[in-house]
């Protein structure tokens, strides 16, 4: 579904250009959760926004379902890690849902619009609220809507779950379980929480400073099987401050 080949991605900057992501690929197959993983500013975001279309290629290609990434604009949607920052501040729930409707010029938008709400787990009358009247969980709720309203093939998401409540972390995370199963999507989960891959992934991709260091299974990340250094010590780290961490980089675990 994802062929992603030599991705170069560069931004110009004060000091001169950047190459934030620099020849990075992999393929998702169709129906698969496949992660990406690593420390901030790896690069990780930047493949989301560049299969999405919100940022520039300068180097290398991008295909969904054997097309060129600009003739699947519709099939492509996603989610961000910030809920209320996604969501326009003065529209209702109904006109956040509407748009995307309108834009790729799809009818019926009262039973769509009723449908994705009940599908996300929420009831027709969060229509007409906005978004400083709905929780965390319920704000990520309506963007996952307005993601899936137009049937996409392909959901990104973007660290969807680490600006909110833990408990509310689980609800969100069982939901894009859900729809993966009901909907047969093929989805692309950016994170730095390796538990929170694990429970949807069935691959993944470990970035470092723009680059894919190795490509994992799920089970070989459980098992700790990894060839990178970079790959290891980053699943130390996971595992939370433990003296066997504290070790691993030379640091009292006293302290």
């Amino acid at each position: 579904m994802i062929r992603v080949d030599a991705l170069t991605v560069r931004f110009r900057t004060a000091a001169g250009l950047v190459d934030a992501v620099r020849g990075a690929s992999f393929h998702v197959a169709a129906g698969e959760v496949f992660g990406l993983v690593g420390e901030s500013g790896s690069g990780k975001s930047t493949i989301l926004r560049a299969l999405s279309g919100l940022t520039p290629v300068a180097e290398g290609s991008l295909h969904i379902a054997g097309a060129d990434r600009d003739t699947r604009r519709r099939d492509v949607q996603m989610v961000f890690q910030d809920p209320y920052g996604s969501l326009h501040p003065r529209f209702t729930v109904d006109q956040t849902l509407r748009e995307p409707l309108r834009i790729n010029r799809i009818g019926d938008h009262e039973a769509r619009i009723v449908n994705a709400l009940r599908e996300v787990g929420l009831n027709p009358s969060f229509r007409f609220r906005y978004p400083h009247q709905l929780s965390g969980g319920q704000r990520q709720r309506v963007a996952i809507a307005r993601a899936l309203i137009v049937e996409p093939r392909v959901l990104l998401l973007d660290e969807p779950t680490s600006a909110l409540d833990v408990s509310v972390q689980a609800e969100i995370l069982n939901l894009l379980k859900r729809l993966h199963q009901e909907r047969n999507l093929t989805m692309i989960l950016v994170s730095h929480n390796l538990a929170v891959v694990g429970f949807l992934c069935s691959r993944v991709a470990i970035m470092r400073n723009g680059e894919i260091v190795e490509k994992l299974s799920i089970e070989s990340v459980r098992a700790q099987q990894v060839e990178s250094e970079y790959s290891r010590s980053l699943l130390l780290a996971t595992g939370g401050y433990r003296r066997k961490v504290a070790e691993a980089f030379g640091v009292d675990a006293s302290l």
